[in-house]
């Protein structure tokens, strides 16, 4: 009974390792598929275009047949769809009206595991969260990112040219006639003071001469 024991524990032991070894497998096997963002987040001006890029994991035996890619922009206000393909053919039927003739996918990178997807003339309403589900046959994960549109700056308008202070009046420079004028007056003036002088000079010898006479 005892030799039946020792016989049956290397058994067990193997099968418990076997267990743990299927559980391991199993557990690396789904989580081979991943969906990674080139870029968490991502900053424009509107009217500028941008490219939202993300990578999924490959495989050799994988057709594009069986690709599946749902892409949605997430905001406070709503869930708008930027983005579906469905077993390698776009969707462009239920794609949000706000997204409609300006997304562009590169379809010759989806099987290098590369979703490349081009959006024009951005909207400051496109700014939010970018979620992009893939699903293939052997997995499928979900990557995320986040877009933040600007508004446009203002072009500066264009300044008016200042017009000229008008200059203050000059005083005019007397002109020669007017020179000649004032000459003349400063003559007659000085003509007139002479004759005064005189008038009074004569009026004083005149005066004293009486009073010489008177007194002889």
């Amino acid at each position: 009974m005892v030799t039946r024991l020792y016989d049956l524990q290397p058994t067990r032991e193997k099968m418990i390792c076997w267990i743990l070894l299927l559980i391991n497998l199993t557990s690396c096997v789904c989580g081979t598929f991943v969906v990674n963002v080139t870029q968490t987040s991502y900053q424009a001006e509107e009217n500028n275009n941008i490219t939202l890029e993300w990578t999924f994991t490959t495989n050799t035996h994988s057709s594009l047949n069986f690709l599946f890619i749902y892409s949605e922009l997430i905001t406070d206000h709503k869930v708008s769809v930027l983005y579906n393909l469905r077993d390698g053919v776009e969707v462009s039927e239920s794609q949000d009206d706000q997204f409609k003739g300006r997304v562009q996918c590169d379809k010759d990178v989806l099987r290098e595991g590369r979703i490349r997807l081009h959006v024009s003339r951005l909207r400051t309403e496109d700014s939010g969260r970018y979620r992009c589900k893939v699903k293939t046959t052997y997995g499928d994960n979900v990557g995320e990112c986040r877009l933040i549109v600007t508004a446009a700056a203002d072009e500066p308008k264009p300044q008016r040219p200042e017009s000229p202070q008008p200059e203050s009046p000059q005083p005019e420079s007397p002109q020669p006639e007017s020179r000649g004028m004032i000459g003349l007056y400063v003559v007659l003036g000085l003509t007139a003071a002479l004759l005064a002088v005189c008038v009074v000079f004569c009026s004083a010898s005149c005066h004293c001469m009486t009073k010489s006479a008177d007194k002889k």
